[in-house]
């Protein structure tokens, strides 16, 4: 099965995965943590950049935002279409060139959980630029670049039953290939891109852009049984996800 960097070949269970659950990262973490931090203006143009099946897209046009959305997978924007009002408008596109359009388009640009599965962030950041109106905001989610590195990061335990985030590997990066949704079905494969912290902060800079705020967000998840106290304490101290807002200069 080919492998791409596309969530297409998982649309169907990622929509019923979202659209089913409120217990999600999506939708327990990071919507509220986003919505905090965007601060919508009634009105405002904001692009939901990868935006997978619209899950965003429609919270942000809910709260008063024009909004936009693109993504790479077919299967997904279509599904993005079928859910959300016709007030939305989604294009098929690459992260890299959105000629549908023009510069200085948008107030505000969100990539959810994305980035990790685009290559070349620098053309994607340029892009990001153009379609930003001066002093425009992009707002990134990522997987912890730090504490969550596909095949080189994993719980572990020490003698005392404490357990510890063990990272194998930070700095180099790499390019992965992972299963979408292990147990369903393990052929059906992505690609993933490990990079530090400052890989994103360079490529940021190179293209115009000051980073104006960080956050790191933690699971809401709560343990039960024999190792629950454990578990949660080190749930509280690793966090999951990285907030980065950047601003176009």
């Amino acid at each position: 099965m080919k492998k791409t960097t596309s969530w297409g070949n998982v649309a169907t269970w990622y929509d019923s995965l979202l659209e089913s659950r409120t217990d999600t990262y999506q939708h327990a973490v990071i919507l509220p943590n986003l919505a905090r931090n965007l601060e919508i203006q009634k009105g405002e143009r904001i692009l939901d950049l990868a935006c997978g099946q619209g899950f965003f897209a429609r919270v942000l046009e809910k709260r008063g935002a024009r909004v936009n959305g693109v993504d790479i997978s077919l299967d997904l924007i279509t599904l993005a279409k079928k859910h959300s009002s016709r007030n939305i408008d989604f294009f098929k596109s690459k992260a890299e060139s959105m000629p549908m359009f023009e510069d200085g388009r948008f107030q505000k640009v969100v990539c959810i959980l994305a980035l990790q599965n685009i290559e070349d962030i620098d053309k994607t950041f340029r892009e990001v630029s153009r379609v930003l109106k001066p002093k425009g905001s992009l707002y990134i989610v990522l997987n912890h670049p730090a504490f969550r590195i596909w095949k080189a990061s994993s719980w572990e335990r020490d003698k005392e039953n404490n357990y510890y985030r063990r990272i194998d590997k930070y700095l180099s990066g790499s390019k992965e290939v992972i299963t979408m949704h292990p147990g369903k079905d393990p052929r059906i494969k992505t690609i993933s891109f490990n990079r530090p912290l400052q890989a994103y902060i360079k490529a940021l800079r190179k293209n115009g852009f000051l980073i104006r705020s960080l956050e790191e967000w933690i699971s809401h998840k709560k343990s039960e049984g024999k190792h629950a106290r454990e578990e949660n304490r080190i749930r509280k101290e690793i966090p999951l996800f990285l907030f980065l807002e950047a601003i176009k200069h």
